[in-house]
């Protein structure tokens, strides 16, 4: 199952789901309305190979609670990515059994052609 976990909210995210070819077979998961759970973030880690990959250094709450002085874990981007939607770079994308995350021109190129296929 080819999957997207987004933010409806997020400018950013509609702007790359507006991109995305038509016929695309995507299930969409909004996080704000329904967070990851913990086996969602374990199958995104397989994919990924680190928490680290798929945490966003770019979050507001990052700053405000003063993460980057601090010497973060796996255990720890863990654990603030399954406490809090914000601390996940998306979009992240799953489809066919490969991990596509973020919002940069190449992922989302990457991505429009995973699912021309």
């Amino acid at each position: 199952m080819n999957k997207i976990y987004y933010l409806a909210s997020c400018d950013t995210c509609r702007k790359i789901i507006k991109s995305l070819p038509k016929d695309n077979d995507l299930v969409f998961h909004d996080i704000k309305q329904n967070p990851i759970t913990e086996a969602e973030l374990e199958e995104m880690y397989k994919l990924a190979g680190s928490y680290e990959a798929l945490f966003s250094k770019k979050a507001q709450l990052y700053k405000s609670m003063d993460l980057k002085n601090k010497s973060l874990t796996e255990a720890d981007y863990k654990k603030y990515i399954l406490e809090h939607y914000t601390f996940i770079s998306r979009p992240v994308f799953i489809i066919d059994e490969k991990i596509y995350i973020g919002n940069t021109q190449p992922v989302t190129l990457q991505v429009q052609k995973a699912l021309e296929k």
